[in-house]
């Protein structure tokens, strides 16, 4: 992750949450010392070590913290993830921000890992698509690739896709094409979505980059990258789930795009607990 836009990012969600003041800051004094552990609850695949990292030194840079999982690292319960130490005040600040977000990059890290096992292909590869959360992109398709996955485009901004509304509005997809070349730099790709033969071969024609394969099912999948020379990338995308996956498998297709990824994931249950006493060394 970009680490100037991971710390704004950071700051601005804590910010939201601690707001003008957080009462519960008075109960400590300046000169006390404390530890958190940040433990796994369930299995899963782990994701977001940055986040922790970054996330406690936004709020003090005196708190130190080691890092006890690699990203992708297999969970179970009771695994320590992260040991924390610094101000109680400033760790308790943190705390809740920091597992949302390491809960939910760690679920979308561990769907990722099982989409790509159940596909079990040597080929075709997994990627996500822009249907990610508001606000929340960068953190998911980081987690994407922690799962084992591919990045599709980041926006609007990096890659040229034609959908099927594109198409309809603008009529033409050759035509399209041709005056999207005229106008975007030679580093920026064109993908065009199809839902048929005729389709694929004006794509082919007009010199895309990569050709989608829309709501097809494996067997018109496996047709339609027959007609792609093997120079343009293809892709699968549309009512795949979790249960169909290992289907697409022999189609030839070089990716599968899956919104699953990134809206239908199950958050990993992950916590902090506060050690005192013995445990905390200053």
């Amino acid at each position: 992750m970009n680490r100037l836009k991971l710390k704004h990012c950071l700051e601005t969600f804590l910010r939201e949450d601690v707001g003008d003041n957080d009462w519960c800051e008075s109960l400590f004094d300046q000169e006390t010392y404390g530890k958190m552990i940040i433990r796994s609850k369930q299995t899963g695949c782990f994701c977001g070590g940055p986040v922790i990292t970054e996330g406690f030194r936004v709020l003090d840079p005196s708190i130190t913290v080691e890092i006890l999982a690699a990203e992708g690292e297999a969970l179970y319960p009771g695994l320590d993830i992260a040991s924390i130490q610094g101000p109680p005040s400033a760790l308790l600040q943190g705390e809740r921000v920091i597992l949302n977000l390491i809960q939910r990059m760690s679920g979308i890290a561990t769907t990722t890992q099982q989409a790509v096992q159940k596909l079990n292909s040597d080929h075709t590869r997994i990627c996500d698509t822009r249907k990610t959360t508001p606000g929340l992109r960068m953190f998911e398709k980081y987690a994407v690739r922690t799962g084992g996955g591919y990045n599709h485009r980041f926006g609007l901004y990096d890659a040229v896709m034609l959908k099927d509304n594109h198409i309809a509005y603008f009529g033409s997809i050759k035509t399209a094409v041709k005056q999207l070349k005229d106008r975007v730099g030679h580093m920026v790709k064109i993908e065009v979505e199809t839902e048929s033969a005729e389709q694929v071969r004006e794509a082919v024609e007009a010199g895309v980059d990569c050709i989608m394969f829309d709501n097809r099912t494996p067997e018109q999948v496996a047709a339609l990258a027959g007609l792609v020379p093997p120079d343009i990338i293809t892709e699968a995308s549309g009512g795949i789930t979790m249960d169909t996956l290992h289907t697409y498998r022999n189609t030839g297709v070089d990716y599968l795009s899956l919104g699953l990824l990134t809206h239908s994931y199950q958050a990993v249950d992950i916590s902090a607990n506060a050690c005192t006493g013995k445990e905390v060394k200053r």
